[in-house]
């Protein structure tokens, strides 16, 4: 279980390039690695949005943006490229990634218990060290709250 203060696992995903990249390669900037269901789908897609509107303000802040998830490098290549998505979309190709994060379980979905992604979203420092977990149930306003906190260690 990753918890707050502690190393993040280097987990290693293929991003939407087809260029397999380790957490660690991004070091020393920050990452915000955000873990949804699916592109296009209706919350995930405005979850990705809001993330994309605030992009240059992430990269500003020497903070890296990824968006983790199952689906394949061909669908997050044409989604990308349909919605102007500006950092990088990954994909969880060996199926272990979302478990390594704890970031796929049960959960309820419309009053059932079933396997799915946990959206949860993770504020790496440069130092590799996790230094905010949201487990997120409403995506309004969580992009912004993610970029403040990011700001909010960038002046420290």
């Amino acid at each position: 279980m990753i918890t707050k203060g502690s190393p993040a696992p280097n987990i290693t995903f293929r991003g939407t390039d087809g260029v397999d990249v380790s957490l660690n390669s991004f070091r020393p900037d920050k990452v915000v690695l955000f873990t949804y269901g699916a592109d296009g789908t209706p919350t995930c897609t405005n979850e990705i949005m809001d993330f994309n509107a605030l992009h240059e303000q992430f990269v500003a802040a020497g903070c890296v943006v990824v968006g983790l998830s199952k689906d394949s490098v061909k669908k997050h290549q044409s989604f990308s490229a349909a919605k102007g998505i500006k950092f990088l979309l990954a994909s969880d190709f060996g199926g272990t990634q979302m478990q390594d994060l704890g970031t796929f379980g049960e959960k309820l979905f419309f009053g059932k218990l079933v396997q799915g992604v946990l959206r949860t979203t993770f504020l790496i420092d440069g130092d590799g060290v996790v230094a905010e977990i949201w487990k997120v149930d409403k995506v309004k306003g969580h992009a912004q709250a993610v970029l403040d906190a990011v700001l909010r260690t960038t002046i420290k």
